[in-house]
């Protein structure tokens, strides 16, 4: 079985023999819900590629002290997939964000479509992206990964049609499209996923006009929530990533 990961701000300049200091709640979690204690193994990640192989020294309340055995750099996955996900109603977004994660996405950008049923605005918005990102950054972890994704801000329809402009394939799901999922898989590419209430014609008119293609993933029309992960296991599963 794997080691669990841990994150740290980062471990820049940090070599083999250094002493890491892990506080806060990572910190808390390792030692009072993980119960790592002293002479134990533990991996620590900064997230954007390096992960540390340690072994425990010295255990706190809110604080651990491990001395690394081992470092890796991990070069970053390609190709690099970013989601943009409309707001589902409920607990979805973050099921969503989990499962990203989980699968190997690189970013995930929250979209503010025009039938999407959650609204952010205010101090709403802020305690709904926190919530995406920590959800992120726990998944993560548990994936084990070495690079976490990121999550942004709330994406206006405009923000999703620079995005789509830019990317090298850009792909919208829809139930109404006849084209599958393409059998070349670019490194770069943008894959939007709509609201539980559909995309509108406007939103799908925007989309095609800065290059996007419109897909399908079979007969079956699945949830916001899920309609990603599914589409990204199966472009992932086209690429060298998963062979």
């Amino acid at each position: 079985m794997s080691l669990h990961v841990h994150l740290v701000p980062s471990l820049a300049g940090v070599g083999v023999g250094a002493a890491v200091t892990v506080e806060g709640p990572e910190a808390h979690h390792a030692v009072a819900v993980r119960r790592l204690g002293v002479g134990e193994p533990v991996v620590l990640t900064d997230g954007v590629g390096t992960l540390a192989q340690c072994e425990v020294t010295e255990t706190g309340k809110a604080r651990l002290v491990a001395v690394v055995t081992a470092l890796a750099e991990v070069p970053r996955p390609t190709p690099e997939v970013v989601v943009v996900q409309a707001l589902p109603k409920g607990d979805r977004g973050e099921l969503a964000v989990e499962v990203l994660t989980e699968v190997g996405v690189a970013r995930v950008v929250p979209w503010a479509a025009s039938r999407s049923v959650a609204v952010w605005r205010g101090d709403r918005a802020a305690k709904a992206l926190a919530k995406w990102r920590s959800t992120a950054r726990e998944a993560a972890k548990q994936a084990r990964r070495a690079w976490f994704p990121e999550v942004s801000a709330l994406a206006s329809t405009a923000d999703v049609v620079a995005l789509v402009a830019a990317a090298p394939l850009a792909l919208v799901l829809h139930e109404e499209a006849t084209e599958p999922l393409p059998a070349e898989v670019p490194d770069g590419v943008v894959l939007v996923v709509g609201p539980e209430g559909g995309l509108s014609p406007d939103e799908l008119e925007a989309f095609a006009g800065a290059g996007a293609r419109t897909v399908r993933l079979g007969a079956e029309v699945l949830r916001t929530s899920t309609a990603g992960v599914a589409a990204v296991a199966a472009l992932l599963s086209r690429t060298e990533r998963w062979s």
